[in-house]
């Protein structure tokens, strides 16, 4: 599958789970002193207040205060409670276990990054064969002592002489990308900066490489800057950047993203251009020539130059184009594209039709198409020749997920990670010529699941809609209301949610409690209907499901509100955010994590405007109305009683900014209606979807003991 151009709409990463624990009746903390100003806006019409609205500037004077003064709140809190310490011991040694991330092949060698358990990034390994030593080619540990330096991204160069890596401060989006000589170890002059939402891709020739940037933003706004102007690059190795040479831009779509990556044989570079998130895609390319000496100043020609469906480019056989569709396929098809012709798609041929379950991902491995369907959200990977005849499938087990493939068109394998709520993520490798799986890196964290199943059950939502969901718990698991309950969700931006294994999953379980994990609307668990049925006017379809998945399990006695557990991150933090404000009666405890809360000003900062496709704007008529109904940081009324509530957040987080973050911690802290505590934990040094280890460890420790103090468990022995 072509990697970076799919990789432009993982613009909202879901944050996983953590744990919990718990002090039934804990006096609730004293909090700091907010300020409120006068602030207002008129929406069309409509007076709105904002007295947190200073906040927003992220690094003024007023604004650091008030994140020390918090964190001389909650730390203090966190750091008392009686399950921590226990915890941080029983997530090290669930950490501490060798983990793989997904090979990648090239120039005949295998790369992939592994952490021996505990590091705080994982280091980056190449084997020159299946059986050979791995040789450590880039550790990101050396870089910064605290791994506040990360490691983004990599990509070798064709021939294997170059790796191009990207570092980020803190984890966050905007990167900066180096070029170093694999033999000797040594970097190449010139960095490229700027360099955001976008792969790396190299031309065959293996001089330089393909990137997407944003223009330079204005001085110390890095972080909040707003994102227009997104363009495509080719960075020669060796050169500095001012000499990289500009490949396409469309001036007219400032708000639009835009991919591109060169086919695995060298001939053609797929350039993708998307509205924001939307996974509708224009889709262009450009006839590089001859490999071994490519035409970088090709012309880009469109195939389709308007927003009319997903069209993911997965590889090629000569000048045709192997793509996944969901035009006129909902739940997605595989089609075929000969761009030369002049008959548009009319001359364009089904290749895999559409089928009753969702095509969730493919990847083109060995002259055949890998593709993943869920079946009710299990995965269920089916191989087709590229003439499209069904030749079996993977062997799977029955609940679980494969999370990503990875393969080079003319080498007859796919790697590929399966996991489940009870399986470690572990990468296998499939021989396309015996049809024979086996693990490439085993993972066996220090937990042993054999007590332990996870179930799928099925509710309905308010409307009537059937939603699935898995249920993981000790077996023989007694249905009398009183098992704590974690209930995670997410819902939207097309992102299905399927069953897999959390590291920190182990000591919620061993404390007695159960891990829930409904697909709700939003997402593309069944398809582009599903997920259309949960954006716009139809995002309280959404928090319905999540509600009516809670009231399930107080229906059916799993739980009982005064032990419920919610989480979700991201978009998933909205989702925790808005329905603690709709029903705060229902739960126990709540942590929203770096969530998108103010959805009247959302679209201000960041890549924010790029969420417009999926949330709506308030900025027009129409659409202000539901934003308003359910925006978190606008739906807090004074003297209610809401779950006791941990926000978590991060200093450099420049997808989804914290200050949804502090405005809706303080709004909820002056609101607070009783002694249920409300807590806002600000990590430094992190980002959206990025941490080191250590940090994970800490953090997840803090969310599972202050969830367990407010339910009541404890770790077996402690």
């Amino acid at each position: 599958m072509l990697r970076n151009v799919s990789s432009l709409l993982s613009l909202l990463c879901f944050v996983a789970f953590a744990g919990s624990l718990q002090v039934a009746n804990a006096q609730a903390p004293t909090y700091p002193p907010t300020a409120k100003g006068e602030v207002a806006d008129d929406y069309h019409g409509q007076k709105v207040a904002d007295p947190y609205r200073w906040l927003e500037d992220l690094g003024s004077p007023g604004t650091r205060a008030w994140i020390e003064a918090q964190n001389a709140v909650t730390l203090p809190f966190l750091e008392k409670l009686p399950q921590r310490a226990a915890l941080i011991e029983r997530l090290t040694q669930l950490w501490n276990y060798p983990r793989t991330d997904l090979p990648l092949r090239e120039a005949g060698q295998i790369f992939y990054r592994q952490n021996t358990g505990l590091q705080k990034q994982s280091p980056l390994y190449r084997r020159t064969s299946l059986t050979a030593p791995a040789q450590l080619l880039l550790d990101p540990n050396t870089l910064s002592a605290d791994g506040s330096v990360s490691l983004a991204q990599w990509m070798p160069s064709p021939d294997g002489r170059y790796l191009a890596y990207a570092l980020s401060q803190g984890g966050a989006d905007w990167a900066d990308v180096h070029v170093r000589e694999i033999a000797t170890g040594k970097d190449l002059p010139g960095v490229t900066r700027w360099f955001r939402f976008s792969g790396i891709s190299w031309t065959k020739d293996s001089k330089g490489f393909f990137y997407a940037r944003f223009p330079e933003p204005p001085a110390g706004k890095a972080l909040e800057a707003d994102l227009k102007d997104h363009q495509v690059w080719y960075h020669r190795a060796g050169t500095a950047q001012d000499q990289d040479r500009l490949i396409y831009w469309r001036k007219e779509l400032p708000r639009y993203f835009v991919g591109a990556e060169v086919t695995d044989d060298g001939r053609y570079l797929i350039v993708q251009l998307n509205n924001g998130t939307d996974p509708k895609n224009r889709l262009l390319y450009a006839d590089l020539g001859d490999p071994k000496h490519p035409n970088i100043a090709a012309p880009v020609v469109a195939i389709v130059d308007e927003d009319i469906a997903e069209l993911s480019v997965l590889g090629n056989k000569g000048p045709v184009l192997y793509v996944r569709t969901d035009l006129d396929a909902p739940n997605r098809r595989i089609i075929a594209i000969d761009p030369r012709q002049r008959s548009g798609r009319a001359g364009w041929k089904s290749v895999v039709p559409e089928s009753k379950n969702a095509l969730e991902s493919a990847t083109m491995a060995g002259d055949r198409l890998f593709c993943q369907y869920l079946v009710d959200v299990k995965s269920d990977v089916r191989i087709f020749s590229l003439a499209g005849t069904d030749e079996g499938a993977l062997d799977l087990p029955g609940i679980s997920s494969v999370r990503g493939m990875s393969g080079r068109q003319s080498v007859p394998e796919l790697f590929y990670t399966v996991t489940s709520p009870l399986i470690a993520p572990t990468v296998f490798r499939y021989d396309i010529a015996t049809r024979h799986s086996a693990s490439f890196a085993a993972s066996k964290p220090a937990f042993d699941p054999s007590p332990y199943e996870t179930r799928q059950v099925f509710y309905t939502s308010k409307d009537g809609t059937r939603i699935p969901m898995f249920i993981t718990g000790r077996k023989g698991l007694v249905l009398d209301g009183s098992n704590p309950a974690w209930l995670y969700g997410y819902g939207g931006f097309a992102v299905s949610i399927t069953p897999g294994y959390r590291l920190s999953l182990p000591a919620w379980l061993e404390m007695g409690g159960i891990y829930v994990q409904p697909a709700l609307r939003g997402g593309a668990e069944y398809g582009e209907d599903w997920h259309v049925a949960g954006k716009f006017e139809k995002k309280q379809n959404v928090f319905d499901d999540f509600i009516a998945a809670a009231e399930y399990l107080v229906r059916e006695k799993y739980t009982s509100p005064a032990k419920l557990v919610i989480e979700g991150g991201s978009n998933g933090g909205l989702l925790v955010g808005a329905v603690m404000t709709q029903r705060p009666e229902l739960f126990a405890v709540a942590i929203p994590e770096v969530g998108v809360l103010d959805m009247l000003r959302y679209d201000l900062y960041t890549g924010g405007s790029a969420w417009a496709v999926e949330f709506g704007s308030a900025q027009k008529a129409d659409q202000f109305p539901y934003l308003i109904r359910y925006s978190p940081l606008h739906n807090i009324k004074p003297g209610t009683c809401y779950p006791a509530t941990l926000v978590v957040t991060a200093d450099h987080d420049d997808r989804v900014v914290p200050s949804h973050s502090f405005k809706f911690a303080a709004a909820l802290q002056a609101a607070q209606g009783c002694a249920r505590p409300v807590l806002i934990r600000v990590e430094t040094q992190a980002s959206h979807g990025y941490s080191p280890t250590d940090k994970q460890i800490a953090e997840r420790a803090d969310v599972l003991s202050f969830a367990a103090s407010q339910v009541g468990i404890r770790l077996p022995g402690k």
